[in-house]
């Protein structure tokens, strides 16, 4: 197994009806968070933890994110002659990044599918995994806390935050009796657990360090329902049994984009923290009529 993280994988290929009629022509992914589409902000986050190779899962329905990453000559030709060169700067930066791949993901068959399309591209290198839903605002990224927790045990690591009573069984969390200098053992996965099933709080996002063995856990896993869903959560499970997986409570204001709600605060939190917005907007705010 390489001692080095260079490469990233980040699913997205779902499809997405909560922000629809939106998300009828753009992908979710390409939502911008003020001038910037969340995708681009996840390969920066990848880049931030020295990954060089990213390999995004798409489908049919999503080659916008491959435009975003290539180059466009008309444009860099108009911005060029327009003398608009801080513009063209950014729009050539986009193809020279990463390098980055994509692999087309046939039927929307959830995270665990996507994951395993990119084997032969893993082959046995540790590799970061980015959700599209998840946005960080922290002076060090998620994706960089990460890999530096795996370099210390290198086992898998997976991301936490904490959360209220309320919003546990909103996915799976983790529970654990063991830690080892601020290094936390994972020792059971629960799925949706109601808040009176369980103490923990820790509350797995979509952000984790991975090692090759997980595709051999995926495919071995069964637990297939209706909608062709195996949860990424079993293979974790089966995988715990005979190594180590650890979990990092992430430091950083967390975005989940996965909402309205969120997406709204997140481009508001992001739009005050800028300098040439945030005193304009922050009096726009202060002038709304909120009654």
């Amino acid at each position: 197994m390489s001692r080095k993280i260079t490469k990233c994988v980040i699913p997205a290929a779902w499809m997405w009806t909560r922000f629809l009629p939106a998300t009828k022509a753009l992908p979710k992914e390409m939502f911008p968070i003020i001038d910037k589409p969340v995708m681009q902000m996840l390969v920066e986050e990848a880049i931030s933890a020295w990954c060089t190779d990213i390999i995004i899962v798409t489908w049919r329905s999503k080659r916008a994110i491959e435009d975003h990453f290539d180059s466009n000559p008309e444009l860099e030709d108009r911005l060029d002659k327009s003398w608009k060169f801080d513009y063209l700067k950014k729009v050539k930066g986009l193809n020279t990044m990463a390098n980055i791949c994509y692999i087309r993901q046939p039927y929307p068959k959830w995270d665990w599918d996507a994951i395993l399309r990119t084997k032969n591209l893993i082959w046995d290198d540790p590799f970061l995994v980015l959700f599209w839903d998840d946005l960080v605002d922290h002076e060090v990224s998620a994706a960089s806390q990460l890999v530096e927790s795996f370099k210390k045990k290198w086992n898998p690591v997976i991301a936490t935050v904490d959360v209220s009573d309320e919003e546990v069984s909103s996915y799976w969390v983790i529970e654990t009796n063991s830690c080892d200098e601020n290094e936390f053992k994972v020792d059971k996965f629960l799925e949706k657990p109601k808040s009176n099933e369980t103490k923990s709080r820790h509350w797995v996002i979509w952000k984790y360090v991975l090692t090759s063995e997980i595709f051999k856990y995926l495919e071995k896993s069964e637990s297939w329902s209706w909608d062709w869903e195996i949860r990424l959560a079993d293979a974790f499970e089966l995988m715990r049994k005979k190594r180590d997986i650890y979990w990092l409570n992430i430091k950083w204001t967390r975005y989940d984009t996965w909402s309205k709600l969120w997406f709204l605060k997140a481009v508001v939190s992001f739009a005050l923290k800028r300098d040439d917005l945030k005193e304009e907007f922050s009096k726009f705010l202060k002038d709304l009529d909120l009654k």
